[in-house]
């Protein structure tokens, strides 16, 4: 039932009402406070770099074995089981760790590795925990087909250098990743991913691998057969806005091509930087704020420009530690610094590294451990070690000389050695007045390339052109000339070039005749025009002989003995001449 509401009689007789009472007003809303997200916190990530790894799985020996330190002094420092520890007690440090190379990783490698077409090395790359490898032109010198084996896995193709054991695992291939921007197939593609990206603490960072655009140059022709070789700094360039899109903060540049410091710079240090990476420098586009550079074997840690450039010498000597500050809230890259740290032997060495080292190290020994002469004390390939203000040095004398012996059958009056063919010292371990074997490892080591030797005809007055072609590239490449043969030059470092007096160029002390022909002997790298001796390349009546180790080896073996050793130093009075002073 409704209830019904009362009325007062007062109402009824036609009095007013009272009023309404006022309805309740309600209460003032708080504003809500819009509270902003706190800033995301800023992302460390810790780059370790490495280059010109070379195959150096043992522990490398004389110059080669250590690095220039800030006082001066020599710090022993490589071999792959040191370089494994090194690598993990730095990562330890920061879970964004990634691990990269700036190229040769292989080739030119001792005979550990070498017989065993580098696979040890990729073996204990894996181990390491290596992300990725930018290709240089090393990496290439058995080709493309046995590259990407040993990125995929697989069977090596040829002959076995040595017997199979029936125990060995298949050959897994690289668990780190081959990048190669600049390097196109015959298809005009990349004969690797040009580059990778990783997410690091939520910030994409990307990692582009480049070799030097002169690799086709520096490499044998068979090699790179097929192969072109893009301009450094207009690959990335062109790159760049595919990597914005992608997200990426930074990126890193793996570049195989690199520079030098003036003399006495130290393996931190950036004294004076100059050489073939200074262009490619200018030509990048100031987003690219950090390169990892490689190729000649030489340590600096350079700021230029902004932008941090980065060398760790060669053979796992020292590791580059990088450290990049990223803002995850502009995704960008707001702080670098880096630092080059050496792979010292007093850490104890990672243990499965050691033991693959050690495994292939056993099997290789029938080959490595063969006597093949005899020695007193270390011969150099370094012109400032061996106090030669020519570039003459005294293992270079004794190579060329080996390579005239090898081929007098073919007529050759002279032999022409290049510097880099020569990899590494010819330095016994034991003290220097001691008279040591040479043994076949330690040959090897100095000439790991297994080029032919060509004979080839030249005129007299192409010769002293040839000669006066050493001083055109960023730094004199001086070669290294046979016994007999003697000449002077001057050299103008303003202007990279060099005259050659014609009439101090004398053959068993007759001066060379510019219109006579004459014999000359190189390696078959040279005999293809590498080094931009590309007059060789035409040169006639090529005559292939021995390879460049047998040479050696059969020069040592008939020229030294344990009464007899080799012993340095030899006389440098061959060339005369100022580059390298």
């Amino acid at each position: 039932m409704r209830r019904l509401l009362a009325i007062p009689a007062l109402s009824l007789l036609g009095c007013a009402a009272p009023p309404a009472a006022p309805p309740p007003v309600a209460p003032p809303v708080a504003p809500v406070a819009v509270v902003a997200p706190a800033p995301a916190p800023m992302v460390h990530v810790q780059v370790l770099a490495l280059n010109d790894f070379h195959g150096n799985l043992a522990p490398p020996h004389g110059q080669d074995g250590s690095v220039l330190g800030p006082g001066g002094e020599r710090v022993v420092a490589g071999g792959a089981a040191y370089l494994a520890a090194h690598v993990r007690r730095l990562a330890k440090a920061n879970p964004n760790t990634v691990v990269v190379s700036a190229g040769d990783l292989t080739g030119a490698s001792p005979l550990a590795s070498n017989l065993f077409h580098d696979e040890p090395t990729v073996l204990a790359m894996n181990l390491l925990g290596l992300d990725f490898e930018g290709v240089g032109n090393h990496d290439l010198d058995r080709g493309l087909a046995e590259l990407t084996r040993l990125q995929r896995g697989g069977v090596w193709a040829g002959a076995p250098a040595l017997p199979s054991t029936g125990a060995e695992p298949p050959f897994p291939g690289a668990r780190f990743q081959y990048l190669a921007a600049n390097v196109l197939g015959p298809e005009g593609k990349p004969i690797f991913p040009p580059y990778a990206i990783r997410d690091l603490g939520g910030v994409k960072v990307a990692f582009l691998g480049m070799t030097l655009e002169g690799t086709g140059s520096v490499t044998t022709k068979e090699a790179v057969r097929g192969l072109t070789f893009a301009n450094e700094a207009k690959t990335a360039n062109a790159l760049l806005p595919e990597l914005r899109e992608r997200g990426v903060a930074t990126t890193v540049i793996l570049l195989h091509q690199g520079g030098f410091q003036e003399d006495g710079g130290t393996f931190d240090g950036c004294k004076g930087l100059r050489g073939d990476i200074l262009p490619v420098l200018d030509a990048l586009d100031p987003a690219f704020r950090v390169v990892v550079t490689a190729h000649t074997h030489q340590a600096y840690d350079c700021t230029l420009g902004g932008r941090v450039v980065t060398s760790a010498a060669s053979y796992g000597r020292l590791i580059t530690a990088i450290d990049l500050t990223l803002d995850p809230n502009k995704n960008d890259l707001v702080d670098v610094h880096a630092q080059n740290v050496p792979v010292t032997r007093d850490a104890e060495p990672a243990a499965d590294v050691a033991s693959l080292v050690a495994d292939y190290e056993k099997r290789a020994s029938p080959v490595t451990e063969r006597v093949v002469g005899y020695q007193r004390g270390p011969l150099t390939r370094d012109p400032r070690a061996a106090h030669s203000a020519s570039c003459e040095t005294p293992l270079g004398d004794v190579i060329a000389d080996a390579q005239l012996a090898a081929t007098k059958g073919a007529g050759a009056v002279l032999a022409l050695m290049n510097p880099g063919g020569i990899r590494t010292d010819l330095a016994p371990p034991a003290a220097p007045g001691d008279v040591q074997p040479v043994r076949y490892a330690a040959a090897f080591e100095v000439q790991p390339f297994g080029n032919r030797l060509v004979t080839l005809t030249v005129t007299g007055a192409q010769l002293r052109a040839l000669l006066e072609r050493q001083f055109k590239a960023d730094r004199p490449r001086v070669l290294s000339v046979s016994k007999g043969f003697s000449y002077r030059y001057t050299y103008d470092r303003a202007t990279k070039s060099a005259a050659v007096d014609g009439a101090s160029m004398r053959l068993d002390g007759k001066v060379i005749d510019p219109a006579r022909r004459y014999r000359i002997t190189v390696n078959s790298f040279l005999a293809d025009g590498g080094d931009g001796f590309a007059a060789l390349r035409e040169a006639p009546e090529r005559t292939e002989g021995a390879l460049d180790i047998d040479a050696l080896v059969a020069f040592l073996g008939r020229t030294t003995s344990a009464r007899a050793p080799l012993a340095a130093p030899l006389a440098l009075h061959r060339v005369t001449g100022n580059a390298c002073e």
